[in-house]
């Protein structure tokens, strides 16, 4: 039997570690094509692996990918990603924002160029880079566009907690969920994904809290299992969600989260800033 998202094209945001990567080697299992814009070209200290790495990790894992050196604020980077996808693999079937920019900085404390960057890169970049790839994902059998943004919350504690932060993954959320409205009709999906604890990423260790943090953190599997489950669904009954990780899963039947925190009791895993 053939793999669900075998031969699918993945259009992704960012990739080049961490939940993207996690994302795109999952696909990668079904042998499908991943098409990574990201900016990482070269290594960075601070930060394990490139676009270049992560390319050859997905083809070990089963797929194709296709390495697009590209910033998602750049509208002709965003072109150029698309054409090379259509052109390389034939079409689009699924758009994965996946690119962030965080800092949970308080209002009075957070730089206007940060504020930019992460509206430039979380909200815009996701409006930008699923509507470049729209006309190609009408044409595909069950189009999929997923976000890696959280629920829209409007309890004062999150709004109050980090406002700029919120305006910005929200954003990501509003367009997202508008997208499922605008082109329910062209059978496109379009959902949001987000988890209940913090995931061991880049982010989580170098700005929010370090190896304590990390070590109460589920792996970006767990992310990627769930977001396997959203791709594969019919687009037409599975649309205009704000989906929880690990409400997805258990959905599928999963009852036993410890491998993706092995010795690590469920208790002590912190919980995610949204919710």
């Amino acid at each position: 039997m053939t793999a669900p998202l075998h031969g699918k094209t993945l259009l992704m945001s960012g990739g080049s570690r961490g939940i993207g990567l996690a994302i795109a080697l999952r696909a990668a299992r079904d042998g499908a094509n991943v098409v990574m814009l990201a900016k990482t070209d070269i290594p960075d200290p601070r930060l394990e692996g490139t676009i270049h790495t992560a390319a050859d990790a997905i083809q070990k894992a089963g797929g194709q990918a296709l390495a697009v050196v590209g910033d998602v604020r750049n509208d002709g980077d965003i072109a150029n990603a698309v054409d090379q996808a259509v052109s390389t693999f034939g079409g689009i079937d699924i758009v994965v924002n996946n690119a962030s920019v965080i800092s949970l900085a308080r209002t009075l404390d957070l730089d206007p160029k940060r504020f930019d960057l992460m509206q430039d890169v979380n909200m815009r970049g996701t409006f930008m880079l699923s509507r470049a790839a729209l006309p190609h994902l009408k044409a595909a059998e069950n189009a999929h566009i997923l976000s890696l943004s959280p629920p829209i919350n409007l309890d004062p504690k999150w709004l109050g907690a980090h406002t700029g932060y919120t305006l910005a993954k929200y954003g990501m959320s509003l367009a997202t969920l508008g997208f499922a409205a605008e082109f329910a009709r062209d059978g496109i999906a379009a959902n949001t994904l987000w988890p209940r604890t913090t995931i061991k990423t880049a982010a989580v260790g170098n700005i929010l809290g370090g190896e304590a943090l990390l070590a109460k953190s589920r792996t970006p599997e767990i992310y990627a299992d769930a977001a396997y489950e959203v791709l594969t669904k019919p687009a037409r009954e599975y649309t205009g969600q704000s989906l929880i990780v690990e409400d997805v899963l258990i959905a599928a039947g999963v009852t036993d989260f410890s491998r993706y925190s092995p010795g690590v009791d469920e208790k002590d895993l912190f919980p995610d800033i949204f919710l």
